[in-house]
């Protein structure tokens, strides 16, 4: 079908949704060329398939080739090897729940169209099922490393921050605090898992500390940066630093484990707020009783 059957409106909106697929069409691609698991790399190459189909088939309506912006591609690709090829997936599988409504008023309009791309999307839905990432398989481990940091250190540091009233003695605190408990966290974990007979304690271990040393570098990096007096301000904002970790932590696990975020959020602020409140009344207690002045 030629472009100039189509009104203008009918038109742009086509574009779009030949917009959405070439891009997924290339980025599909560009997951398949990094991925060394054979069968992860089959199935994206396929899905790259399936999206390059579906753009043909807006294609023969608009008459006209669509490629990619290449500022949205260089981001994506970027979220892609930061996040996994997985988060990313799921990422524009929700988009494209998202875009359902669009997809409807198409079908009303050119039924042949949309006929062909419910069943190649049907058949994306069973390919997304197929994905493997190794990263996710530690979701577990990462979790265990990254509540122990927010729930130990933000109460330990509330604690002395108000004790030692020093932003640098409270960093030091603090990083002497984190490496010790990273260390004793990844044996731990190390023990349980050789303990429970797993062939990857190591790398378990490995993801468990790795979680945990990245906290403790957010939590403790405000301290660093603001002057020694004032670490009111240096408390606040760790506190934040706190929040935005638990807001992108839960939301990564929304996207790739497609698990509820409101309330993984809600629960697990609650409980870092809740020990920091009661390490900040300990320490303004104990200063008072043993009658101590920083």
């Amino acid at each position: 079908m030629a472009n100039m059957e189509l009104g203008p409106e009918l038109l742009r909106r086509v574009r779009g949704v030949q917009l959405d697929e070439e891009t997924g069409a290339a980025l599909y691609a560009f997951m398949a060329k990094r991925e060394k698991n054979p069968e992860n790399r089959r199935v994206l190459s396929q899905m790259s398939t399936d999206e390059a189909k579906h753009a043909a088939v807006w294609e023969s309506y608009t008459g006209e080739k669509i490629r990619p912006r290449g500022i949205t591609m260089l981001r994506m690709k970027l979220i892609t090897v930061l996040m996994g090829f997985t988060f990313m997936v799921k990422l524009m599988q929700k988009t494209e729940r998202f875009s359902s409504a669009e997809y409807e008023s198409l079908r009303e309009e050119l039924p042949e169209a949309a006929s062909v791309l419910e069943d190649e999307l049907h058949h994306e839905r069973e390919l997304y099922d197929m994905l493997d990432e190794e990263r996710l398989h530690y979701v577990g481990a990462m979790v265990l490393g990254l509540n122990d940091a927010l729930v130990e250190l933000t109460g330990a540091i509330a604690g002395v921050t108000f004790a030692l009233a020093n932003s640098r003695l409270v960093a030091m605190t603090g990083i002497i605090t984190g490496v010790s408990a990273t260390l004793s966290m990844m044996a731990s974990n190390y023990l349980a898992q050789r303990a429970e007979g797993s062939p990857d304690a190591l790398k378990s271990s490995a993801y468990t500390g790795a979680a945990y040393i990245i906290t403790v570098a957010l939590l403790v990096l405000p301290y660093l940066l603001f002057p020694e007096k004032m670490y009111v301000p240096a408390f606040a904002v760790m506190i934040a630093i706190v929040l935005l970790i638990i807001l992108f932590f839960n939301y990564y696990i929304s996207v790739a484990k497609e698990e509820p975020f409101f309330r993984r959020f809600l629960e697990m602020a609650a409980i870092s707020l809740s020990v920091a409140v009661i390490s900040f009344i300990i320490a303004i207690l104990a200063k008072r009783i043993l009658g101590i002045s920083v």
